[in-house]
Order: C-alpha cells, then structure tokens, then sequence
C-alpha cells in the first residue's frame, strides 16, 4: 500500500513525494532494484508482473548500436534478444545513439539508475505492449526517421513506418510507467500515447526546452481513445515548455501535484470531449503573452466548454488563470493498488524537487 502521507524525512535536499518514499530512503536499493516495482501508483497500478524469479537480469555495458543486429551487451540487445521478463540496468554512464528507433517489448523494464544515461536519435517506441517501466533515463535530442526495418522484441525483425521524432511514443499499449527521466529537445513530441493506450503513469519527470510536450490521444477521429486512462503526477514542466502539458482527446486524465514554469500558448488542452482533473497542482504564468492556463476550446457556435476540465486546489501565480469547463466532477475512481495522497499545491516545489533522472550512487541514499 502506498504510505498515507507522500511527505517522508528529508535526505539532503530532498523531500520525498508518495512515490519516491516508497525506495528512496532505502541506501541498499542497488541490491533490491526489483522493489521499485511496488512504489508506481496512479492508473499504472503497482508493477508487480515486471518482478519475480523469472526475471532476467541483463546489464548494459557497451554504447554502440546496431539496429538491424545488436550486439551483446547493447540496450538494443537485452530489449530484443534476451527472452521473457527482463530487467536492464547499465554497467556505467554512457550516452548511447540510437541508429533508429528502439521498439520496447512486454515485461520490460530499462533502469537507468546508478548510472548518467543519455538517449538520442531513434528514442523509443511502445507497440501494443503491456507492463513496461521506463526509468531514470536522459532523453533528448529524438529525431525523425526513414521507413525501414529494426530488430524487434523477441528477435523478430519488424518493418516500421516513418518515425516523427518522438521521446517516447506509446501505441495500443497498457499497463506503462514513465517515471524519473528527463526529456528535452526532440523534433516531435516528448510523450506521446496515442491508439488506443491505456493504464498509464507519468511520473516524477522534467520535460524543459520542448514546444509539443504530451499528447493523450491519437486524432479526433480515434474514438477508440475514450478508454484511455493517464495519470500525470509529480512531474516539472519547464523551463521553456510552450504547449501540451499534457493535451488530451476523448479520454480521461487525472494530472496532480505537478510544477508548471510558465508556458508560451497553454499549458493544458484538449478536444473530442475529453476529461481532465487538475487537481493540487502550481501554475507559474509566464511574466508576458498569455496567463491562461488551459486552451480556449470552446464550442464556437454556442460558446459552451467541449471537454470536461475540473481543478481542485490548484495553485495559480504570477497571474496565471483559467475557466473550468464541462460540468460534473471529474473522479479517476482509482481501485487500491492505484490510489496515492494528493497533497497541497502549495508543496508542490517540494514534491517536484527531485523530478527528471536521479544522480543515484550504490550504498547510499538516492
């Protein structure tokens, strides 16, 4: 069970939300790296398929990539060649250049920590997969690439359409935890869930330096997207992020306890009637341009709110506004092993002070 309160005893600087005080505290997490599964929370649920005597445990120790026929001891590697669960941590800091895009396989879990690991050019791709935790990671940099041909999941190889650049692009996929990584700069969008996708959590993550950063919900004609179920939790938003924090079509969202730093056209957005509870969360205006926090999509011909958006708590500064919209409260109906406090959005500083990739040092506290 998550602890009742997210506020643990400070280490350091730190303060830990619902989440982190769950392993953070622990200075032996090094050796019991698996007990991270049991501190997600949100839609994603406890992550307890990604753990067990079944899991192979596979180590990262070489940066290079080959896309069409990795080698041992590649990321590309364990995600493809190693079969069943697998849990991939990294020998030592590298920054490993993607030829293309990594398709991520079920059961898999890529655990940045205790080590600086940078990931740029292909980034990587969640295909209809399912109990997926991706953590600890430095993204950034994800460009487009050229339809073609990639060793996939299970060492199959698989042919891929045109990749727009994304971070991290999910696609008819559930169960997936996004959790302490930063991501920055790529030519598309930083997290994409789209067809389909569902059960997922956003965590503890820094997205800065990026205009389209989230997108929930494929296009508006995707109706397949009202299931989808997100939740975006003890995330920073900024600096320099300018619009889709998160941006959200037909489905529904709970985003809580997260630090806004300005925007340049909206913070929070959404069409096709979706529904949005901002709950506990501090908004920062940027000092010009627009204070509004949410996307102006109303319905031009009668001038009523087309998506359901709800805020509870939130904390607006710096002149920041906005204008619910819709009508009934939003509720995301979380069951036990989902549900996690939401706290004051006057600590959210606090909350948010370890967000994006963790400096993590085995024998001691992360």
């Amino acid at each position: 069970m998550v602890p009742k309160t997210c506020l643990g005893k400070k280490s350091g600087l730190a303060t830990f939300n619902a989440i982190d005080v769950c392993w953070r505290r622990n200075p032996n997490w090094i050796n019991s790296r698996e007990d991270i599964a049991k501190c997600s929370a949100g839609f994603a649920g406890k992550m307890f398929n990604n753990i067990g005597k079944d899991v192979n445990k596979y180590v990262v120790t070489d940066p290079s990539d080959n896309a069409m026929s990795p080698k041992p001891g590649t990321l590309r590697y364990g995600v493809t060649m190693v079969p069943g669960k697998v849990w991939i941590s990294f020998q030592k800091d590298m920054e490993i250049k993607l030829e293309r895009t990594l398709v991520v396989g079920s059961y898999t879990t890529i655990d940045g920590r205790g080590a600086i690991v940078h990931i740029t050019n292909g980034c990587l791709m969640l295909y209809k997969v399912t109990n997926v935790i991706i953590h600890g990671l430095r993204i950034h940099h994800c460009r487009s690439q050229p339809a073609g041909s990639v060793m996939g999941p299970g060492a199959k190889l698989l042919p891929m359409s045109k990749m727009d650049g994304d971070a991290i692009r999910m696609l008819g996929s559930t169960k997936v935890w996004i959790d302490h990584n930063t991501l920055y700069r790529s030519e598309d969008g930083l997290i994409d869930v789209t067809l389909g996708s569902t059960n997922i959590t956003i965590s503890n993550n820094w997205f800065r330096d990026h205009n389209k950063v989230m997108l929930l919900g494929h296009d508006d004609d995707f109706k397949d997207d009202k299931n989808m179920k997100v939740t975006v939790v003890y995330n920073r938003f900024g600096p320099n992020c300018h619009q889709r924090m998160p941006r959200v079509r037909h489905g529904y969202a709970h985003v809580a306890n997260n630090l806004y730093l300005g925007w340049e056209v909206y913070a929070i957005g959404g069409s096709m009637s979706p529904s949005i509870k901002s709950e506990s969360n501090l908004f920062v205006a940027p000092n010009s341009g627009t204070k509004q926090v949410l996307m102006d999509m109303n319905d031009k011909s009668t001038g009523k709110g087309i998506w359901n958006f709800k805020s509870v708590g939130d904390v607006l500064e710096n002149g920041a506004s906005f204008n619910e919209t819709g009508s009934g409260f939003v509720k995301p109906n979380y069951n036990n092993e989902e549900r996690f406090p939401v706290e004051s959005g006057r600590i959210v500083r606090q909350l948010t002070r370890s967000a994006g990739a963790l400096r993590c040092q085995g024998g001691s506290i992360c």
